[in-house]
């Protein structure tokens, strides 16, 4: 399969697929649906809204918005105008928010109702925002979405984009600093479309459904949304991760493609209800975005009856690097992340600067044309983050085994250093998921005067199941060699997470090295 010859830049997705199959679904958002002809002249009346307020090629607009049909609606009409969407994280607090506001320069805020009350906190201290829509009709003082751009013909601009143009900016989820705007460029994506459709990883069929549940925010719900776009497949939108609906919507509305994060997996496997649903349409899954554990993995694919695809790759890489295809889950790679290729490369390269033999670990290193362009207004970092070769250093820790497979161990940030050997948090994890009483585990590295640092393992126990850490140590120890074994259990309610589905190990980490100068050991 090849990506259509007349679809040059993102622009002409609405314009070839609305002459292609007009009246087809496009997106479907809560019985609502938005077919491809509607999509094309609503995304036309954008792009003239954009222009008539007077912003030119690479200025920035941002969401700030769970996610809906109109999010796609004001991207493609952004990148008809030239004009750059950044998208914030809602989940941030409000100086968060207006944090990235600022750092964007973004002169025009759309923002979805949930959130309309939290801008008058920030938008005060924004010169440059000029602007702000809600996506939802009803604000006292600010247009509705779908009124503002109904003032404005649906005459497509037509203007000329360049292979640099910024097509979109997502920002960093900044656990280890202030977030950064990664600019994902025409190029960029032209990469991901190769690398997805010549892999044949995301060949979709046309008028089949894909599921969009990541938050439109994160580099894996804006590449599955545009994807289904790219092909005239439907995309099917919820409003966030909500486990019961979406085993309902995968059961009623024949979807046939969804990706989801490992922890959304755990989750759903979890979800009542979730053994009599019927799965028959459903083709594949696609998961990636954090490590998942091979006990959880095995169970969902014996629940789902669905081919599995695992994604490598960061936001800085347009969520591209190596994938793991279904028939190597079936040839037993289930602990690789894949292998590097259609316009990807991968090493790893050990903490002296050389590049490392098979199962030596070191950081993960990627180049090809998905590489990010930069991170905006940051050339110190940009600099430090892709060296003059055109490597990006992934600050992920991993090995190359044998047959030329990719493993992750973990950020190299959260490796444990316990008397003087190196432990890596996921593979600890892989092993605590296969103990029957556990639903949802992390570990940390914490202080030991003896050995430096510790292994904690921090445990959400199964409904019903009772605490024994005794029991959860020793089945650790059968799995994984004994000083890799956490020393101790914690048991919490709930795992702090990212929206990406990212265990946040800085807040887990943080009461037991508090009042410490450093935070190894």
């Amino acid at each position: 399969m090849s990506l259509n010859p007349d679809i040059r830049c993102i622009a002409d997705i609405p314009r070839v697929q609305a002459r292609l199959r007009p009246g087809a679904a496009a997106l479907w958002f809560e019985g609502r649906t938005l077919t491809y002809g509607e999509l094309d002249a609503l995304s036309n009346r954008c792009a003239n809204a954009l222009l008539a307020r007077g912003l030119k090629p690479g200025d920035r607009v941002s969401t700030l918005t769970k996610n809906n049909a109109d999010f796609f609606i004001l991207w493609l009409g952004a990148v008809k105008a030239r004009v750059t969407l950044a998208p914030v994280n809602f989940r941030l607090a409000p100086p968060e928010v207006g944090f990235i506001l600022k750092d964007a320069g973004s002169k025009l805020l759309v923002v979805g109702h949930d959130f309309a009350d939290a801008c008058d906190l920030f938008i005060g201290q924004l010169p440059d925002l000029h602007g702000l829509v809600q996506f939802e009709p009803g604000h006292d003082r600010w247009p509705g979405f779908r009124d503002w751009i109904a003032a404005f013909p649906d005459i497509d601009p037509n203007l000329a984009f360049e292979p640099d143009d910024d097509v979109i900016q997502l920002y960093t989820s900044g656990t280890t600093g202030l977030p950064k705007g990664v600019q994902l460029t025409e190029t960029n994506y032209r990469a991901l479309f190769d690398y997805g459709i010549a892999s044949g990883w995301a060949a979709f069929e046309a008028g089949k459904t894909n599921l969009v549940v990541m938050p439109l925010f994160h580099v894996a719900g804006c590449n599955s949304g545009l994807l289904s776009l790219l092909q005239g497949a439907r995309a099917l939108i919820t409003r966030e991760v909500n486990a019961a609906e979406i085993i309902r919507l995968m059961n009623d509305e024949q979807v046939a493609y969804a990706f989801l994060a490992p922890t959304i997996i755990n989750m759903l496997l979890q979800t009542p209800g979730v053994e009599a649903a019927d799965y028959s349409k459903l083709e594949r899954i696609f998961y990636g975005a954090s490590p998942i554990a091979e006990d959880v993995l095995e169970r969902a694919r014996a629940r789902f009856g669905a081919s599995f695809t695992q994604l490598y790759g960061l936001t800085e890489t347009i969520g591209g690097a190596a994938v793991l295809t279904p028939a190597d889950h079936d040839a037993g790679k289930l602990r690789a992340c894949g292998k590097p290729g259609w316009g990807f490369e991968a090493r790893v390269v050990t903490p002296e600067g050389r590049v490392a033999g098979a199962h030596e670990v070191g950081e993960i290193q990627i180049r090809g044309a998905g590489i990010m362009k930069g991170y905006w207004n940051r050339p110190e970092a940009t600099a430090e983050a892709i060296d003059a070769q055109g490597w990006f250093k992934s600050g992920d820790a991993g090995f190359f085994d044998a047959d030329g497979y990719l493993h992750i161990h973990d950020r190299v940030k959260d490796m444990i250093v316990t008397g003087g050997e190196n432990v890596y948090p996921a593979e600890v994890e892989n092993a605590l998921f296969s103990h029957p009483d556990v639903a949802d585990a992390a570990v940390i590295g914490v202080p030991d005067e003896r050995w430096g640092e510790a292994v904690k393992a921090i445990v959400v126990l199964k409904p019903g199941a009772a605490p024994d850490p005794d029991s959860i140590i020793a089945h650790c120890k059968a799995a994984i060699a004994a000083y890799k074994a956490p020393k101790s259990v914690d048991f919490v309610a709930a795992l702090p997470r990212n929206p990406s589905g990212k265990v946040l190990r800085r807040e887990l980490r943080e009461p037991y090295w508090k009042g410490r100068e450093r935070q190894v050991g």
